[in-house]
C-alpha cells in the first residue's frame, strides 16, 4: 500500500517518492528542476514531475538552448497541467517563485523558491537561472535522503 508522499513500484517493497515541480506555465524553471532532479536522484528512490496551472504550448526556447548546454535535451518535453490526480501521492510540491499565482494542491507540502521567470530573457540571464536551479536542486536532493 502506497503511503502519501510515495507511490509502489512492481510487486516489491519498493517505494519510490515523487516530487512535482511547479509554475504557472510550465515551461522553463519547473522544467529545468524535474530535470535536474532526475539526473541527480536515486530513481529507485525518487522521480520528479513537473506540471503548472497555465501550461504553455511548449518549453521556452531559450530554456531549451540553456539545458542543451549542460547534455539535457527537454525538446521532447510538453509542459502539463497540475491536476489533483497527478500530485495525489506526491511528497511534496516545489513551486518557482510564481507568487500568488502559484500552484497549491491542499495538503501537500509546499516549498517556493524564489527565482525569475527565463522566458524573454538573454542567454547568459537564462543560463544564471539555470545554475541556481541546478544548486537548489542538489541541495534539495541531499536535504531530502533521495540522491
Amino acid at each position: 500500500m502506497a503511503r502519501r508522499g510515495s507511490a509502489s513500484v512492481g510487486s516489491g517493497a519498493l517505494t519510490v517518492k515523487t516530487y512535482i515541480f511547479a509554475c504557472v506555465h510550465n515551461a522553463g524553471r519547473s522544467q529545468m528542476a524535474a530535470a535536474f532532479f532526475n539526473l541527480a536522484a536515486d530513481p529507485h528512490r525518487a522521480r520528479a514531475i513537473s506540471a503548472g496551472t497555465e501550461p504553455a504550448a511548449g518549453v521556452h526556447p531559450e530554456v531549451l538552448i540553456a539545458m542543451a548546454a549542460c547534455d539535457v535535451d527537454l525538446s521532447g518535453v510538453a509542459p502539463q497541467l497540475l491536476t489533483a490526480d497527478l500530485a495525489r501521492d506526491a511528497a511534496a510540491l516545489v513551486t518557482m517563485g510564481c507568487g500568488e499565482r502559484c500552484p497549491s494542491v491542499p495538503g501537500l507540502r509546499v516549498e517556493d523558491w524564489a527565482l525569475a521567470d527565463p522566458k524573454g530573457l538573454s542567454q547568459d540571464a537564462v543560463t544564471e537561472i539555470r545554475n541556481e536551479i541546478r544548486q537548489r536542486v542538489a541541495s534539495f536532493v541531499t536535504r531530502e535522503g533521495v540522491g
